[in-house]
C-alpha cells in the first residue's frame, strides 16, 4: 500500500422527503474515475459519523493491516477503516466504517494498491 493520505468524502442525498449523507472514497483505476462507498458498522454509527465530520464535507481515511490464523493454521490478511477527524484542540474523533458492497472493497483495495 502506497503511504499516501486518503480522504472520505460525503454528499447529502434525500429519500422520503429527508436528507441523509452518503460516504465514499474517489480516485482513479487504470486511467478510470472511480467511486467506493463506506458505511459505519451498523445504522447507530451514522450519528458518530456526523460527530467525526462535524461541519467538514471531507475527513481522513486511516487504514489498518490486519492478519490473523484460523483454526486450520491458513492465514488470513486484510484491512480495517476507520474515519478521523481532529478538533482545534487536538482531540481525534474516529469512527469505524467498511466497505458499502462487495465491489466498493474490491475498489478500495485498487485505490490503496495505485
Amino acid at each position: 500500500m502506497a503511504n499516501k493520505q486518503i480522504v472520505v468524502e460525503r454528499e447529502t442525498f434525500k429519500l422520503k422527503d429527508k436528507e441523509y449523507f452518503s460516504y465514499f472514497v474517489k480516485g482513479t483505476v487504470r486511467g478510470r474515475e472511480v467511486k467506493a462507498g463506506v458505511k459505519p458498522p451498523d445504522n447507530g454509527g451514522y450519528v458518530v459519523l456526523d460527530i467525526v465530520f462535524d461541519n467538514a464535507m471531507s475527513a481522513e481515511l486511516t487504514v489498518k493491516p490486519f492478519e490473523i490464523k484460523d483454526d486450520n493454521g491458513n492465514v488470513i490478511k486484510g484491512n480495517t477503516y476507520s474515519v478521523k477527524s481532529v478538533d482545534e484542540n487536538g482531540k481525534v474523533y474516529e469512527c469505524t466504517v467498511k466497505p458499502a458492497r462487495a465491489s466498493d472493497k474490491t475498489l478500495l483495495t485498487m485505490l490503496l494498491d495505485e
